[in-house]
């Protein structure tokens, strides 16, 4: 009886792998459909866009807020440009991201291809000899990938446009000071560093997607249940690999050296 739970349990961890390599191989060795790859691009970016920004303001403005807060307590609001750029490229644009690609990429992507598994459009197209995972999986792992590093970038401008408001507007310094500090804790590789984050967030957030959209269960509530699920399994697999991500370039220097 162990053995079959054990075997329950560990069997969906080793499909999925199996998916992640059969999507590798489609990337690398078959031509990318352009038009599909546009289509899903501005799919997820129309999803995902609205909500990044209304999560922007009420989360990473206010996170800004609270930072500078700080720092004009204990007098050092003139080093908020680099506290700002510092938490916002290292650390809260690529966690925002991470809640947008769960919240609504992952999860509208595991409802249109559980859609599509429920209408057995998968099985008609193999039948046709259309692969299913190069057709639909490959442009909107890529289209996800595109979003995720468009999102991140709108977190950092947000939050950085509140340090500016906090600092400059509201306890009136230095406009030229703010933006002059922005790279003294900050550079080009944390940047980088950011970006390649969210890239691999939207690529893990997009294969978990379609891997329980295309494996659901039959009916709307299996589609609905793949849904949740994503939502779960999104975070529990983001949050480790951006733990991850970002002690191991700051351990071996990559990163964190400002200029």
């Amino acid at each position: 009886m162990v053995e079959v739970s054990v075997r329950a349990a560990v069997s969906p961890v080793g499909s999925f792998f199996a998916f992640v390599a059969d999507t590798m191989v489609a990337t690398v060795r078959k031509r990318l459909d352009w038009r599909e790859f546009i289509q899903q691009t501005w799919f997820v970016t129309s999803i995902s866009l609205g909500p990044a920004i209304l999560l922007a303001i009420p989360f990473v403005a206010l996170v800004t807020f609270q930072f500078n807060l700080i720092l004009n307590e204990i007098g050092a609001i003139d080093m908020s440009g680099a506290a700002t750029a510092l938490a916002m490229v290292t650390q809260i644009g690529p966690l925002a991201t991470t809640f947008i690609i769960a919240g609504a990429s992952s999860t509208a992507i595991c409802a249109d291809l559980g859609a599509r598994n429920i209408r057995e459009e998968l099985d008609a197209m193999e039948v046709m000899g259309i692969d299913p995972v190069h057709r639909l999986v490959v442009p909107r792992v890529l289209a996800t990938a595109v979003n995720g590093l468009l999102l991140n970038a709108i977190m950092i401008v947000i939050g950085l446009a509140s340090g500016y408001l906090f600092a400059v507007i509201i306890k009136g310094g230095a406009a030229g000071q703010y933006v002059a500090t922005m790279r003294q804790l900050v550079g080009v590789a944390d940047l980088i560093h950011g970006e390649v984050r969210a890239v691999v967030f939207g690529v893990v957030g997009a294969l978990i997607g379609c891997f329980r959209g295309m494996t659901c269960k039959a009916g709307p509530r299996g589609v609905g249940n793949a849904v949740n699920e994503t939502v779960v399994y999104t975070f529990l697999a983001l949050f480790p690999i951006n733990i991850i991500l970002t002690q191991v370039p700051y351990s071996l220097g990559i990163v964190g050296s400002g200029h």
